[in-house]
């Protein structure tokens, strides 16, 4: 074989040695393959190695990684007419790469445009203070908008965050005194709040003392009010049992006199006697009035008696002398024994 033909056989192995290569496709792990063949789509191949002809085939590799979209800051007019700077981050990933590469050709600028707008629909529908405070809203609102959208591009919108939302200076001035106002009257309503329930606890503790001040006075007053009364009721007792046990003695000392004036047997006149002397005591008192018993003629009348009978006991001595029995002379001239004198008359 001529060197020629050596040189030209060894040409032709070595272009199709860089042709076979050139066909060497490495599709990795976080990636898929879009074949196509002369132009067309064939298939959707998985992770690896893959081969094919470059003249005729071609692979388009799909990143399926969760990726992030950094939307540019725009300003945006709120309802109450405040201009607003926002700027948000889309997080997207692929679902399917075929729909992801046929159906949008420039997937980035798309899903910024798309994120642009709809937030400036959102902004523009609020007024400042939601807009600063509704921020999750925002943001579940805008992902749900945007991953309809992106359905068909092969794309499944993960999350969605609002990034600053920043008013005019101006604004932020005013908003600042704003706050600080707010703050000073919360600090105002609480010390007020403060003072409040300190007054109310001063007067609660003022009405505890008082109800406890006063139900001490009243329980002092009842067990005073009963220490006098049992104090009253032993006085009274023992004024009781000094009067009964006196009563009981004058009654026996009664008793004892009757029984022995009884036993004695007195006659009218020694009781006559006893009568004169009781008026005797009772006028020389130093009282102005004398109260003298009514019935004068009986009292007359047994002072008569005891004058006969002393005069009689003067007859009976000189009798006595002279050897007569003893006699008892009367106004009326008769003459009596001392036996009829002393024998009681009729009642």
């Amino acid at each position: 074989m001529s060197t020629p033909v050596i040189a030209l056989a060894v040409v032709a192995l070595a272009v199709v040695l860089i042709y076979l290569l050139a066909g060497v496709r490495i599709v990795r792990p976080y990636q898929k393959g879009i074949v196509e063949i002369l132009g067309r789509y064939r298939d959707t191949v998985d992770p690896g190695l893959r081969l094919i002809l470059p003249a005729f085939f071609k692979l388009r590799v799909v990143d399926m990684r969760e990726q992030v979209v950094d939307v540019p800051p725009q300003e945006v007019i709120t309802k109450d007419n405040v201009v607003v700077a926002v700027d948000a981050v889309v997080y997207y990933e692929p679902t399917d790469p075929k729909r992801l590469v046929y159906n949008v050709a420039d997937f980035m600028l798309a899903v910024t445009k798309l994120a642009q707008t709809n937030l400036r629909n959102l902004i523009g529908d609020m007024d400042l203070d939601s807009a600063l405070t509704s921020r999750d809203q925002i943001n579940t609102t805008l992902r749900n908008i945007l991953d309809e959208a992106t359905d068909k591009w092969g794309v499944r919108v993960g999350r969605v965050e609002i990034q600053r939302i920043d008013p005019p200076v101006d604004v932020m001035n005013a908003m600042h005194e704003q706050m600080k106002a707010e703050r000073t009257r919360r600090a105002v309503v609480t010390q007020a709040d403060g003072q409040r329930e300190a007054a109310i606890a001063r007067a609660e503790g003022e009405k505890r003392s008082a109800i406890l001040t006063a139900e001490g006075l009243r329980e002092r007053q009842i067990l005073e009010a009963q220490g006098e009364a049992d104090a009253i009721r032993a006085v009274a007792d023992a004024e009781a049992f000094r009067l009964r046990t006196v009563a009981e003695g004058e009654a026996d000392a009664v008793t004892s006199v009757y029984g022995a004036i009884k036993a004695a047997a007195p006659t009218n006149e020694l009781i006559a006697i006893k009568y004169i002397e009781a008026l005797r005591f009772i006028a020389d008192g130093r009282a102005t009035k004398i109260f003298l018993p009514t019935e004068t003629a009986g009292v007359m009348g047994s002072i008569a008696g005891i004058a006969e009978l002393f005069a009689s006991n003067n007859n009976d001595d000189d009798n006595r002398q002279s050897g007569a029995g003893p006699v008892s002379g009367f106004g009326d001239g008769s003459v009596r024994t001392a036996a009829e004198i002393v024998e009681p008359g009729p009642s």
